[in-house]
């Protein structure tokens, strides 16, 4: 009951650690430098979020898997910029299509694009649907994620 001293109550415990493990996370992302192509600068961060995925399965599960109340939601939040582990990959997404590298079309629709093909994969890798190795996971994911980048190039 101790740390009731701290939280008005469940949900804000909860609020407060999902909070720090959105900067844990985005300290995946920053880890892996953003440069290059926007091919590797997008896979890099995708991959961050794999790599957030197998070392917390559990904490991913609750932040990233379960509906929970005050949850970032498409598209008000996002295009507000209250996304700080998407806002990386759309500020990705926008230069590359500024730049010409990538066809013009919706930001924030590409990036939850990328991040719904990324997510999607984990999750069912984390339900036991693939017989492979992790290494094998990964390289099937950038596989798809290259697949899916070059249909948006210009």
């Amino acid at each position: 009951m101790a740390i009731y001293h701290h939280f008005s109550n469940r949900e804000a415990l909860l609020d407060s650690v999902t909070n720090q493990q959105f900067a844990t996370f985005l300290s995946y992302i920053e880890k892996r430098p953003i440069r290059g192509s926007p091919e590797t600068q997008l896979i890099s961060a995708m991959e961050a979020y794999i790599d957030y995925a197998f070392d917390r399965p559990r904490i991913f599960d609750y932040v990233f898997a379960q509906r929970r109340p005050g949850a970032h939601r498409y598209p008000d939040d996002f295009r507000a910029r209250r996304s700080p582990t998407l806002n990386p990959i759309a500020d990705v997404v926008r230069a590359a299509m500024q730049t010409g590298q990538v066809k013009k079309n919706d930001v924030w629709e590409v990036a939850l694009e990328l991040w719904a093909l990324t997510h999607g994969y984990v999750a069912l890798y984390r339900a036991g649907r693939f017989n492979l190795s992790e290494k094998e996971f990964r390289a099937l994911v950038r596989r798809a994620l290259r697949r899916l980048i070059l249909g948006i190039k210009a």
